[in-house]
């Protein structure tokens, strides 16, 4: 059996990896923006899910520079590994939500910086302008550029229900027009909305397998204090998976897909102290390492494991 860096899949460590000759950080910065889903452009409480820190709770202090941002996250890296090279990742909220000349100066700041070998911006797929993505456009001839788009889910009833606030054309029109500059797509889809079954979730998954994007980001949706969703939650309790029950999910999700598409993240972890549930997601390292542990139990993955080209 031959893994890629001990994983049975393609992942994000194995493609950076095979690119830059070495393992490379991802740092996370934060722009000051804001989401047109919070401030009354589409509504005002963001995605039903959505934490106060818009997704961005790991993220730096707004108040710093990108370059100040980046020198203290580099700094808390260097205190636990060497490290040489690095992903400016601008996370919270919706990274493209700001007037050209104000994305012009925080991307090229973050690009320039001499050990940033990448840029990747999550953002939503309705903000993408002609001159915004003209900008990224331009951005991806000096250094490579990554486009997260959170999508969650390909059924509108899902989406209407999670306040998303665009539809799925939206989503694959971005697409188009960022693969037309050569922009590599990373898309973010949660697992286990209320009303998905598997099912459900799985043509998900097939669609975003048959879109033209490079990478895919697996999320269990968590449920936080302060959210809408936590409201309901508690009005409404919706079945929860039990860890077993996901690593079971995760593994017929990575099945369906190709073998180029790069696996960004299987699961994640919200902030403990506001974590309602499922609480077994606070150990993010226990969690990889069942769902790992699986990969290499099923035997149907014999003939499933990437092989890196002779």
């Amino acid at each position: 059996m031959m893994l890629w860096n001990d994983k049975p899949y393609h992942s994000l460590d194995y493609e950076l990896k095979k690119r830059f000759g070495e393992k490379v950080y991802r740092l996370s910065l934060n722009g000051g923006m804001t989401c047109p889903n919070r401030d009354g452009t589409i509504g005002t409480g963001g995605c039903i899910f959505c934490s106060a820190g818009g997704s961005g709770d790991f993220a730096a202090d707004p108040a710093l520079s990108v370059s100040a941002q980046l020198r203290d996250a580099r700094m808390r890296l260097q205190n636990k590994r060497p490290v040489r090279r690095y992903i400016a990742y601008f996370q919270a909220y919706t990274n493209t939500y700001a007037p050209v000349p104000r994305l012009r100066s925080l991307f090229t700041e973050a690009i320039s910086h001499p050990e940033v070998v990448l840029l990747s911006i999550a953002t939503r797929p309705d903000c993408l302008g002609p001159e915004v993505v003209s900008l990224l456009a331009e951005l991806n001839q000096i250094k490579p550029v990554w486009v997260e788009l959170g999508l969650q889910t390909i059924h509108e009833d899902t989406a209407s229900f999670i306040r998303r606030g665009y539809p799925l054309s939206t989503f694959e029109d971005a697409v188009h027009r960022l693969r037309a500059c050569g922009i590599e797509v990373i898309t973010h889809m949660i697992l286990c909305l209320p009303g998905e079954d598997r099912e459900r979730m799985l043509a998900s998954i097939r669609y975003l397998n048959a879109v033209e994007i490079q990478g895919i980001k697996l999320q269990l949706l968590h449920i936080l204090k302060g959210t809408d969703l936590a409201a309901f939650y508690g009005q409404h309790p919706f079945p929860v998976p039990t860890l077993e029950q996901y690593t079971d999910l995760v593994l017929s999700c990575v099945e369906c897909l190709r073998p180029d598409m790069v696996i960004h993240r299987l699961t994640g972890d919200g902030p403990g102290d506001q974590l309602i549930a499922p609480l077994w997601t606070r150990s993010k390292r226990h969690v990889l390492n069942t769902i790992h542990q699986a990969f290499r139990a099923r035997d149907t993955w014999q003939g499933r494991y990437y092989q890196p080209p002779a």
